[in-house]
């Protein structure tokens, strides 16, 4: 399980929420120290001296009427234990650190509460006491008066530090959040882009390192989507300027005489595989990106492609698909995936291949594999076959008289890649080869 966030957003926010965290710390510290303890020191001196003075004079043993002269005078109010619980010491606070201090200013031990003298009640200005026992008159609990406190004034300095705290996080959060939404816009761009789409220019918003980097990847992108369209252009225009000749070299050979048909077989072969070659230049080049999002389960394309499939008495494939949804995806261009992994399983696998698909509910993606039952391909060389121009095993290719240009499985994978998904190629543990590709199921944005 991981704890520390990953994400630049994350991080930032635990270290503006650890940093505010160190910082209410030390000024809690610094605050108790400083002017808590002084105060506390301070009230605690005053309160032994008064009860010293009480002890003194015995205040607390003088007839009743002397008493309640007293207490009129000065505030300060005496009490036997079970006066002083109806008075509101059952509500009272024990604070050792004060007992402590008075204890040892007095020389004796000395029990000190704070609370409010009567019972609260609604809308009602309830004054503070501290409320002190000392040993020396064990039954009398003395109710000295804190003038200038109520109730409205015990703000605790806690209450205000994890204010301070979380504004000052969500404060954080909110500039993060701010700083991060074009970083967001720019990974998502980048996806596109990755996957052969070409976005608006992005807004240069932001800090202006922001905008510098958006600046930069908009040039980038815009330069991308020029080097594409040269591309097409040259390749069209290399394809007409090569089938111009190649229809004249056709024409030229049906004026062969019928004895030299075995020459003209030949050539109108090497046109046709000329031609073919040329079409997958032309495909490689200019996928079809204008080709809109459809819903379509892919065991129904499968179905349809093992159906055409079944003309050729000598290709056999086997079926294993799992019940698996539907999902958005370009129609024509995964129908192009399948037909170049079955010709690519029966050209140089075997006569007879496996289909299969599986549906992950947890991840959601669905997953189809193309496998044959050839000699395979060395490990060493699986990485480079979706490189263009390779076409992979030379004796596996040269087994089966292998022609062509080597960007089918650059084609293929260019489409899974624009589905936002992936394709893996690795020999099967009982034999033959094994494409596996995956696609999410999610709705893809339409271009």
């Amino acid at each position: 399980m991981r704890i520390l966030p990953q994400s630049a957003f994350g991080q930032t926010v635990l270290l503006i929420g650890v940093l505010l965290l160190i910082n209410q710390v030390v000024s809690y510290l610094g605050v108790a120290y400083y002017f808590v303890r002084p105060s506390y020191q301070q009230i605690s001196g005053l309160v032994a001296d008064q009860v010293n003075v009480i002890l003194t004079e015995e205040i607390h043993l003088r007839a009743q009427d002397e008493r309640a002269k007293f207490t009129a005078q000065t505030d300060i109010h005496f009490f036997t234990p079970e006066q002083a619980q109806k008075a509101g010491l059952e509500s009272a606070t024990y604070y050792a650190f004060i007992s402590n201090a008075v204890s040892q200013r007095l020389e004796m031990r000395s029990e000190v509460l704070i609370g409010m003298l009567g019972r609260p009640e609604p809308n009602s200005r309830q004054q503070w006491m501290v409320w002190v026992k000392p040993s020396r008159a064990p039954d009398i609990w003395i109710a000295l008066p804190m003038q200038g406190v109520s109730s409205s004034d015990f703000s605790p300095l806690t209450m205000f530090l994890i204010v301070i705290g979380v504004l000052s996080v969500v404060g954080g959060w909110l500039f993060v959040r701010r700083v991060n939404r074009p970083l967001k816009a720019l990974e998502a761009a980048a996806m596109d882009v990755s996957r052969g789409h070409f976005p608006k220019p992005l807004e240069e918003s932001g800090t202006t390192e922001m905008m510098a980097v958006t600046h930069a990847f908009n040039r980038m992108s815009q330069g991308i989507k020029q080097l594409e369209d040269d591309r097409t252009l040259m390749t069209a225009g290399i394809s007409h300027d090569l089938r111009t000749p190649l229809t004249r070299i056709r024409l030229a050979t049906e004026m062969l005489p019928e004895e030299q048909d075995w020459v003209k077989e030949g050539i109108v072969h090497d046109i046709e595989d000329m031609n073919d070659i040329i079409d997958q230049f032309i495909d490689y080049a200019r996928l079809d990106h204008s080709e809109q999002h459809e819903w379509v389960n892919l065991n129904h394309l499968i179905e349809d492609l093992v159906q055409a499939r079944h003309v050729e008495e000598n290709h056999k494939i086997a079926l294993e698909l799992a019940d698996i949804p539907e999902t958005e995806m370009r129609k024509i261009a995964i129908k192009r995936v399948l037909d170049n992994l079955v010709e690519n399983a029966f050209r140089y696998g075997s006569s007879a291949i496996e289909i299969s698909t599986h549906f992950d509910s947890k991840a959601r993606f669905i997953t189809c594999c193309v496998r044959d039952f050839g000699q395979g391909i060395k490990d060493d060389e699986i990485e480079s076959l979706f490189s263009p121009f390779v076409r992979g095993d030379k004796a596996r290719g040269a087994a089966h008289g292998s022609t062509g240009s080597g960007l089918g499985l650059a084609i293929t994978k260019r489409i899974i890649d624009m589905h936002g998904g992936q394709i893996n190629i690795a020999n099967h543990p009982q034999g033959g080869l094994n494409v596996c590709f995956t696609l999410p199921v999610v709705a893809l944005a339409k271009t």
